[in-house]
């Protein structure tokens, strides 16, 4: 969006932007007003402060919030409706309990974090993590040691595919507002979850485990969420539907790297039909459909369908909150801010990929929520990027992934993975402190580092 505001000094500029940033911390963590509503205040205030035209500050909003919902509200709803399908169905169980059996008891904390990465890719963390909770507390009582050498490995699994992966909202909604392809940042989310799963949630979950041994939960179970344990789907069917988006977006991807490189002709019918094919939302499409198709002899299109509305109700807060984040990034975008803060961190020499990272972090610390740290650094950040020349698809990608990072670390009391890690595994608020922060601030600062290597190597 072009810059519509009266001519103003970036040194006004960039106060209003802290007493913006203030606002929101103020009426989100003091006054506890909900993120959506405390967005759409301070963008309107955003919007006056810096003398955007009276006519000009709805359509302003309003433009930065429909162009943020137009590409995050379907692939999150496409991907909400796919894992619910596959939780409801018994997809989580069959996923660990074939893996827990192929890598035996010694690497069965291994075998269900796999199994969460994998489950991880359609679901959100909190029923992700709620799902797989009842199978984590199984093994443990089967083979015995600390929960938390079994929960660490899962939990951490469900949050790097969270943060860094599409069609999660987070990496959606920075990636539309930076401009990244989310094709190409599927697959270096993915190269950067597995390294970063491994390092911070795997080996510090088996380090967790022998430090702090705590008891078995005993109000997780929840037997409701396998509607029938003879119709669980077959763990090649399970797979199958994973893996078809990914096929179909690497196909996008494929074709187009095939065409700039000239191998094929890229602008044939069939190259373009097969690529619209591999496209995120259609992708998500299919996979869907074939989840419909698959599962409606045993459960019936109607109840399939239940599932699928059932699935966008704990949604909606998260693509309102999302598309607020956009909103204000809009507004951003538009009074000149972004120009300003650009000018400033070329002035101070800071790269953008540090400066991505460092300001997630803060807002993340500050306020709990990383939807709305990713989301506001993405608008903070996104005329920055715009006015760096020689910024690459993959480096687009790499300030995408070091924002969600920064956005990660540190959960601590006023995140609400926090508490809910907490009462899922029932510990303390020290021992979360000490586990999940930890964790969570490691899973950050490995994949800053990943990303802030690759974009000085590549």
């Amino acid at each position: 969006m072009e810059q519509i505001t009266q001519a103003a000094g970036p040194a006004y500029l960039l106060m209003i932007a802290a007493l913006a940033i203030t606002a929101l911390l103020i009426l989100i963590i003091k006054l506890k007003v909900h993120a959506f509503a405390s967005l759409t205040l301070v963008s309107l205030g955003t919007a006056i402060a810096t003398g955007i035209s009276s006519e000009q500050v709805v359509p302003t909003m309003m433009g930065g919030f429909g162009g943020t919902l137009a590409s995050v509200a379907l692939l999150v709803g496409l991907g909400a409706m796919i894992g619910k399908i596959l939780e409801v169905t018994g997809g989580a169980k069959v996923l660990a309990d074939t893996l827990v059996g192929r890598f035996g008891e010694e690497k069965a904390p291994l075998a269900l974090g796999i199994a969460s990465l994998l489950f991880g890719f359609p679901i959100f963390f909190d029923a992700g993590l709620i799902v797989m909770m009842p199978i984590i507390f199984s093994v443990a009582k089967r083979f015995g040691g600390s929960p938390l050498k079994y929960a660490l490995p899962s939990a951490g699994a469900f949050a790097v595919m969270h943060a860094f992966v599409p069609p999660h909202p987070g990496p959606v909604a920075a990636a539309e507002l930076l401009g990244a392809n989310i094709g190409l940042l599927l697959f270096v989310g993915m190269i950067v979850a597995l390294p970063t799963w491994y390092l911070g949630a795997y080996l510090f979950g088996q380090y967790a485990g022998k430090k702090f041994d705590i008891p078995l939960s005993k109000a997780f179970f929840n037997a409701d969420n396998i509607i029938d344990d003879t119709k669980s789907p077959k763990f090649s069917t399970v797979m199958a539907i994973l893996l078809l988006p990914v096929f179909l977006i690497f196909m996008d991807t494929g074709l187009n790297t095939l065409s700039v490189a000239g191998v094929i002709e890229g602008s044939s019918p069939t190259v373009e039909f097969l690529r619209m094919l591999g496209k995120t939302p259609i992708a998500l499409l299919i996979t869907l459909l074939v989840c419909l198709s698959v599962f409606a002899k045993d459960y019936g299109l109607k109840h399939l369908e239940k599932l699928c509305g059932d699935s966008l109700a704990p949604i909606c807060a998260v693509i309102l909150v999302t598309g607020a984040g956009g909103m204000f990034g809009g507004v951003l975008r538009a009074s000149g801010i972004g120009e300003a803060l650009a000018g400033v961190l070329s002035d101070t020499g800071m790269p953008v990929i540090v400066a991505a990272f460092v300001i997630a972090t803060c807002l993340r610390v500050a306020q709990g929520s990383a939807t709305v740290a990713l989301t506001t650094t993405a608008a903070l950040i996104a005329p920055t990027v715009a006015a760096t020349a020689g910024l690459t698809e993959l480096d687009l990608c790499f300030i995408v992934i070091a924002i969600a990072s920064g956005a990660t670390v540190l959960s601590h009391f006023n995140d609400s993975g926090f508490w809910l890690v907490g009462r899922l595994m029932e510990m303390d608020e020290k021992t979360t402190l000490k586990t999940w922060t930890v964790m969570e601030t490691l899973l950050g600062t490995i994949a800053f580092i990943i990303v802030a290597i690759g974009s000085f190597i590549i």
